[in-house]
């Protein structure tokens, strides 16, 4: 489902102050797998990430979708397979505070073509999948981290992604809320989810299918 061949990433590319984030990356992932890509702060990880997920971009190498090469497509397109095809979960979860949590759930549905009762029923039936729809309409100032965690999940797999992206997700929350959102993961994943979670925790990465470790920017023999 997902190659990179060579991947090389460069931040301020040309310039004095260009810096490597990315070494020759290959990585292949299958449809339906959950994956585990692990490293210490600094190694690339949230890099090799952002440009799984159309975050980012790179400066060489070649990365195919579903056996499409992706520097084939102009950014209106990858603006539309990032919204359709990828759910991302950032480290920090990314929320509006003075939104509510449906409002939250909702803003990736706003740049679909759905219609409004179709958009509320689908925000609902992701709140519902991630145990939380009795908080559609609270606060996120009011929640838990927890709660957060799930609220941003939520909101990852509104439009029914085939890939969801996760950036630490686990690593502002205590032992048994971590325990409770990779529940969250494993489900979606028996749901036919792909699933990659950014970690530099072994004990969330064993509970992966596979391990793929990252150091200063290059893939780990």
């Amino acid at each position: 489902m997902i190659e990179l061949k060579g991947i090389d990433k460069i931040y301020n590319y040309k310039k004095d102050n260009e810096f490597q984030a990315l070494y020759n990356v290959d990585l292949h992932i299958d449809k339906g797998e959950m994956v585990a890509i692990m490293g210490r702060s600094g190694a690339g990880k949230s890099t090799l990430l952002h440009v799984l997920g159309f975050v980012d971009t790179f400066e060489a190498g070649e990365y195919y979708l579903e056996g499409h090469q992706v520097k084939d497509f102009g950014e209106a397109k990858r603006a539309q397979i990032r919204n359709e095809k990828f759910g991302i979960i950032m480290q920090d979860f990314a929320l509006v505070d003075n939104f509510s949590v449906m409002e939250n759930v909702m803003l990736p549905v706003d740049f679909s073509k759905k219609k409004g009762r179709e958009k509320k029923a689908r925000v609902k039936e992701a709140l519902k999948s991630v145990g939380i729809e009795d908080l559609a309409y609270k606060k996120v100032s009011k929640l838990s981290g927890g709660q957060k965690q799930r609220v941003a999940i939520a909101r990852a797999i509104v439009n029914n992604p085939s890939v969801i992206l996760a950036d630490e997700p686990t690593g502002s929350l205590d032992t048994k809320t971590a325990d409770e959102i990779m529940s969250v993961f494993k489900q979606l994943n028996q749901d036919d989810k792909t699933i990659i979670i950014i970690t530099h925790d072994i004990n969330i990465a064993k509970q992966c299918e596979r391990i793929v470790e990252i150091n200063d920017g290059r893939i780990a023999e």
